[in-house]
């Protein structure tokens, strides 16, 4: 296995506001980035993307838990996300599990989040976060 998912996995929990110029170490300009909320196409869009996500969240930090290169420029990264928002949970810590998978030359071109949405926003909404937990608790 190459050294590249631990790295890109260091320098990316590193990203904050004022560090968005470090994502073009880690992508292509050519990036696709998609997760279950957005598909955003460039490095440029990219950039403004995050941009826009550290201006509205607080405390944003990741925790990666494992690094796996399935194939050569291909692999997987688990994580936990944690973040403040102040129109989630009450401005409490939210904390979320999932897993990027990428596929990198030099630089990852493609970056593919899978997370549940469910959990990242709709159970923090106030009327709908207590409907969506009634309900999971109903099919548990």
């Amino acid at each position: 296995m190459s050294a590249f998912l631990p790295q890109f996995a260091e320098r990316f929990a590193r990203l904050d506001g004022k560090s968005l110029d470090g994502l073009q170490a880690l992508y292509s300009e050519d990036v696709c980035f998609r997760d279950p909320l957005h598909q955003i196409e460039g490095l440029q869009a990219l950039r403004a993307y995050f941009a826009q996500l550290y201006a509205n969240a607080q405390d944003i930090h990741y925790t990666f838990l494992d690094a796996d290169e399935v194939a050569p420029g291909r692999g997987y990264l688990r994580w936990v996300l944690q973040f403040r928002h102040p129109r989630l949970a009450g401005g409490r810590t939210v904390s979320l599990q999932g897993c990027s998978y990428l596929q990198w030359r030099e630089r990852v071109f493609l970056h593919q989040d899978y997370f549940d949405a469910g959990a990242l926003l709709y159970e923090h909404i106030p009327v709908m976060g207590s409907a969506i937990r009634w309900l999971k608790g109903r099919l548990a």
